[in-house]
C-alpha cells in the first residue's frame, strides 16, 4: 500500500547490520523521475540498540477514533539519523491524525525501519508487523500493519515538501499505520493520485529527512526481487513522543 499486510520467515540478513529486502506493497503513487545529478549517498550511522516494542495490551486493537475537531498534536520522532518533529492537525485529516498519534503514543513505531525511499519523492515507514527490528521479515517488509484500517480523509490541501500523509494499498479505506513524508514541492504532479490522507507537516528535522533520502538503495544485491527503493542499511525509528497544547 503505500502499505500492506502478511508473513513468512526472514530470508537474509546481509551486509553491515542488515540488508532489507523485499516488496514494499505499500505503494505510494508512481514517482516522478529521480532528479539529476544524483547527490552522493550519505554515510549512515550504525544501527541503534534495540528497545522493547509495543505489546498488544497498550496499542490499539481496533481503529482509533478520529482526532477531535480543531485539535493538534506534536509528534517527536527520533531516528538513528536524527530527530523529526511533526505537527499533526485534525483539520487536515481527522481519521489519519487519530491513528497516527495513537500509534505514536503507544510506542508502535519503536524499532520500525523506513522501508521505502524514493529520492525527490517520499520516504516511507510504519510497517510494525514486518519491518520492526530485530525480528523483521525481509520477504514481507512494507506489506504489514495492524489488523484494522481507517476511513480515508478528504484531501483539502496540496502535497508539498514536509507533508506527512498516510499510506494505503491503492484502494479506498485501507490506511492504518504506514505513513510517508514528501521530499519536494514538485513531488506531486497533475497525474499523481491525491487519495492519501494528509495528517500534518514536518516542522523541524527536514535535514534529517533529506539525509535519509540519500541512503544507498537496492536491497540485497544477491536477491533477484530486491526493490530498488529499499534501503540497504537500517534507517530506524528509535522512539516517538506525543505532546498536545
Amino acid at each position: 500500500m503505500i502499505l500492506a499486510f502478511l508473513s513468512s520467515s526472514p530470508r537474509r540478513l546481509a551486509t553491515v547490520g542488515l540488508i532489507a529486502l523485499l516488496a514494499a506493497a505499500c505503494a505510494v503513487p508512481v514517482s516522478p523521475p529521480t532528479p539529476s545529478p544524483t547527490p552522493e549517498p550519505t554515510i549512515p550511522p550504525a544501527a541503534p540498540a534495540y528497545t522493547l516494542g509495543p505489546t498488544q495490551s497498550n496499542c490499539p486493537t481496533s481503529a482509533p477514533p478520529p482526532m477531535a475537531a480543531g485539535a493538534t498534536a506534536t509528534v517527536t520522532m527520533t531516528t538513528n539519523f536524527g530527530t523529526i518533529v511533526i505537527k499533526v492537525e485534525a483539520s487536515l485529516g481527522a481519521n489519519g491524525a487519530g491513528a497516527f498519534t495513537a500509534l505514536a503514543s503507544c510506542g508502535y513505531y519503536n524499532n520500525v525501519m523506513f522501508h521505502r525511499v524514493v529520492p525527490g519523492f517520499v520516504i516511507q515507514a510504519g510497517d510494525g508487523e514486518y519491518a520492526r527490528l530485530p525480528d523483521f521479515n525481509p520477504d514481507m517488509m512494507g506489506q504489514g500493519g495492524p489488523s484494522w484500517t481507517i476511513p480515508d480523509d478528504a484531501v483539502t490541501t496540496t502535497y508539498k515538501r514536509g507533508t506527512v500523509a498516510m499510506a494505503n494499498t491503492g484502494t479506498a479505506n485501507t490506511g492504518s499505520s504506514q505513513f510517508f513524508i514528501v521530499l519536494s514541492d514538485s513531488s506531486w504532479t497533475s497525474t499523481t493520485p491525491t487519495t492519501y490522507s494528509i495528517i500534518g507537516n514536518v516542522t523541524s528535522g527536514m535535514d534529517v529527512v533529506d539525509k535519509i533520502a540519500l541512503v544507498p538503495l537496492g536491497g540485497d544485491p544477491d536477491a533477484t526481487d530486491a526493490p530498488q527503493d529499499m534501503p540497504t542499511v537500517p534507517v530506524v525509528i528509535t522512539g516517538t513522543t506525543v505532546t498536545t497544547p
